[in-house]
């Protein structure tokens, strides 16, 4: 089984001055959850190279087992600051594709149209896609076949508006998440602040914040499995 994994290419926290990217915690749980499962894993970037990391991510209360391991990896560490270029990307060499989070894909994921069309072509040939936290923005400019938004009447989730508060930022991203998804016809819910909840409507998966990432995953490697 061959997954993509998909980082943000985007450092820039709005105009705060402050910097912001992927989310370690969110690339490296699903990355073992996947690895450990036997699958074959390729990164990738918009622009490739080293995604930028979000530094919020690397401080002391944000640090599982996970990301503990990841530290300590320097092979994978390595893959990671060599992630392919997006638009290099074939949806036909691989079976699924993952997005993980941070906020950086708020500005940069949600508009790329590389991005956009590679979801789309996934979708369309019946492989899971699957999203965690602020990933979902991703899917915000995502058309199905018929012309709708894909995520129209689809049960997903993501980071929440009370979420966003709490990391007072709701004046700094772009949009708030949890209103474009609602706003694209979605049917969002919601588990509590920062514990996992995930949510699977088809080939879609989608998990709400950081503590749902690993979830997240072995939700989309049992969808895996259950295609073989």
């Amino acid at each position: 089984m061959k997954v993509l994994m998909v980082l943000t290419s985007h450092s820039a926290l709005g105009d705060t001055g402050e910097k912001t990217g992927f989310w370690v915690e969110e690339f490296a749980a699903p990355y073992y959850v996947l690895a450990d499962g036997g699958v074959e894993i390729t990164i990738a970037s918009p622009k490739g190279g080293q995604p930028p990391v979000d530094p919020k991510s690397e401080l002391a209360d944000a640090q599982t087992p996970a990301t503990e391991r990841f530290y300590k990896d320097n092979v994978l560490i390595d893959k990671v600051a060599h992630s392919v270029k997006l638009s290099a990307i074939e949806q036909d060499d691989y079976d699924a594709v993952f997005y993980p989070g941070g906020h950086g894909p708020l500005w940069d994921l949600a508009t790329d149209k590389t991005s956009i069309e590679l979801i789309e072509s996934f979708y369309n040939h019946q492989k899971p896609i699957a999203f965690v936290c602020h990933a979902p923005a991703a899917l915000i400019n995502v058309k199905a076949v018929n012309g709708e938004p894909l995520v129209k009447g689809k049960h997903l989730t993501g980071f929440s508006n009370t979420e966003e508060e709490a990391v007072k930022l709701t004046k700094v991203v772009p949009f708030l998440l949890e209103d474009a998804l609602t706003k694209q016809g979605a049917h969002y819910s919601k588990g509590a602040d920062w514990a996992s909840y995930v949510k699977q409507d088809g080939l879609l998966i989608t998990g709400q914040n950081p503590g749902s990432s690993a979830e997240a995953a072995k939700l989309l490697l049992k969808t895996l499995e259950g295609k073989k």
